[in-house]
């Protein structure tokens, strides 16, 4: 075994592990949404903030180091694949630091001092719709690590912007209001 297998090998592991499980926990708070199941929601919005900065945080850091040291040592930083790879953990790190932290910190706030309101909840759909979005960038970026396209490659491409626009689509449509239970 040599060094670049060791590097990809921890690179695809850290990925996984970053993606998959933030996609766990979004699909549980989805699934719980779906069903009217506030506490479940809320428990895994909960999740994801206190897994926020001890797990996916290192996990996408980790990611990023492992691809940077392939590009630097084996792969290069020219191929339009690299380029998109790179772009989408920008966009998803942006997403992550600007959107779901903030607001995971505002909703917590106003639950630990007025309990479960409709403001509160309000900020929870909104990371429940930025969750939307962010896991179709993760997603393009998966197809992108995997297809490796270049400028030839126009359908792959126009797949992954179509992924993009239906991800922002789900983001920035009306889904159901989350609203707190009389009892």
């Amino acid at each position: 075994m040599d060094w670049y297998s060791v590097v990809k090998f921890l690179h695809i592991i850290s990925a996984t592990l970053w993606v998959g499980g933030g996609f766990t926990l979004m699909l549980l708070a989805l699934l719980a949404e779906r069903a009217g199941n506030i506490q479940g929601t809320l428990q895994a919005m909960r999740a994801t903030g206190e897994l926020g900065n001890t797990f996916f945080a290192p996990m996408s850091m980790a990611t990023l180091v492992f691809g940077l040291i392939m590009c630097w040592f084996w792969v290069g930083f020219s191929d339009l694949w690299i380029v998109i790879g790179l772009a989408g953990y920008a966009m998803t790190f942006c997403v992550g630091m600007f959107v779901f932290k903030p607001t995971a910190d505002r909703m917590a706030k106003m639950i630990a001092r007025d309990g479960i309101t409709p403001a509160a909840l309000g900020h929870g759909q909104r990371i429940l719709n930025a969750a939307r979005f962010d896991y179709s960038v993760m997603l393009v970026i998966v197809v992108d690590m995997v297809l490796k396209p270049t400028a030839h490659d126009i359908a792959t491409l126009v797949c992954m912007a179509l992924i993009i626009v239906a991800g922002a689509t789900l983001a920035l449509g009306r889904p159901r209001r989350l609203r707190p239970s009389a009892a």
